[in-house]
């Protein structure tokens, strides 16, 4: 298929109102997903959560996704570094999961490199003509953060960053996302593909079918879509109540988020950063997704809450905010369900792409609009 010309996937740039989703093999075709670590996650710019998972120097953390490895870290300046996760030698993982070092040393023959990425010793080297350490630095990554969260460039070539989110520092201004902090990251795996776990969490059409006795009598009807500038989509909605907490926890809230005016004390914001990350800023909590890819139909997860300090400092935070964490993990098990049976239907040979809800399904018309131009 060439999906340059196909003509479905051309209907998706059509404004939401007339247009169609995605065509179904994009979400179920082994080919298309390994093109997509090329058209999607190699050519511009990728979120990988929240920058706090690294919070010192000497902090990191390993993410591998989309058939990379890499390395996020801190180095002695505190500014955010990613390395790819193979020694300069002779291609060794250097390190697994989390934690702090003063240096990486690859575990097969101990070269170490600074937290800058540069060789520093190699053992018994000394005998390699020409040899130098300056030449055998780790292979890095732009690395940068904004408003909290982290995010790296595989490309020298994909845009400024700033480019790329246009005016999205200006729109979520209201919260002063960057001063919120992690209480919880955990990861899940999903029998679905990625696309279609972040179109559900920005999309109002399923609450009260898929969420119908959880969290959908908390959500008014939403705001028209933004008219954002940058490679992202967002739509706000007031709530009745805390969009973070359950239809039977409204009486466990925690204080609003402090300086927050206007409708952002309302309601809630919920965003996605394209590709691959979404999340919520509520009047009382942030809460963020990643997917990646795992082949066609499977898809890592990745959920993160946040509140800002002033709250985490309450002597009844741990109490009430697990709470949140339950309206977070109840929401997710009943989208599982219903993603997972979205993957099976659009598995069938006669699926054809669908019209949005204009009103309900900006972000994912959005999305689509965007994903249909990364092909060309």
């Amino acid at each position: 298929m060439n999906k340059m010309h196909d003509p479905d996937l051309g209907n998706c740039v059509k404004p939401a109102e007339a247009a169609a989703s995605i065509p179904p093999v994009y979400y179920t075709s082994d080919s298309v997903a390994s093109d997509e670590v090329e058209t999607v996650f190699r050519r511009g710019w990728i979120g990988v959560g929240r920058a706090d998972m690294v919070r010192a120097p000497g902090d990191f953390i390993t993410l591998d996704f989309a058939g990379q490895s890499i390395i996020l870290l801190r180095d002695k300046t505190g500014q955010l570094r990613a390395f790819a996760n193979s020694c300069r030698h002779r291609g060794a993982r250097l390190v697994d999961g989390t934690g702090s070092c003063k240096g990486l040393r690859c575990p097969f023959h101990s070269w170490f490199y600074g937290l800058d990425g540069k060789l520093v010793a190699a053992p018994h080297m000394e005998r390699a003509h020409d040899f130098d350490k300056a030449d055998n630095g780790l292979l890095s990554y732009r690395a940068e953060e904004r408003l909290g969260f982290a995010f790296v460039s595989l490309s020298p070539n994909a845009p400024e960053l700033d480019a790329y989110l246009g005016d999205f520092a200006e729109l979520h201004a209201p919260w002063p996302m960057g001063q919120l902090v992690t209480v919880r990251r955990q990861e899940v795996e999903v029998d679905c593909n990625w696309k279609i776990f972040l179109e559900v969490f920005n999309e109002y059409y399923h609450l009260p079918f898929v969420h119908a006795d959880s969290i959908d009598s908390v959500y008014d009807k939403p705001d028209a879509p933004d008219v954002v500038t940058g490679a992202y989509a967002s739509q706000f909605g007031a709530t009745e109540g805390t969009g973070g907490l359950l239809e039977a926890d409204q009486d466990k809230s925690l204080p609003e988020i402090p300086g927050l005016t206007g409708k952002a004390r309302k309601g809630a914001r919920y965003t996605w950063i394209f590709p691959n990350m979404t999340f919520a800023a509520n009047r009382d909590a942030l809460w963020c997704y990643e997917a990646y890819p795992l082949g066609a139909s499977k898809c890592r997860v990745v959920q993160t809450s946040c509140f800002p300090p002033e709250t985490i400092a309450l002597p009844d935070f741990e109490k009430k905010s697990a709470a949140y964490l339950k309206r977070m993990d109840a929401a997710l098990d009943e989208d599982i369900e219903a993603l997972v049976n979205q993957q099976k239907g659009l598995a069938c040979p006669d699926a054809r792409p669908g019209r949005f809800q204009p009103d309900l399904e900006p972000n994912v018309a959005a999305f689509a609009r965007w994903y249909s131009g990364v092909w060309v």
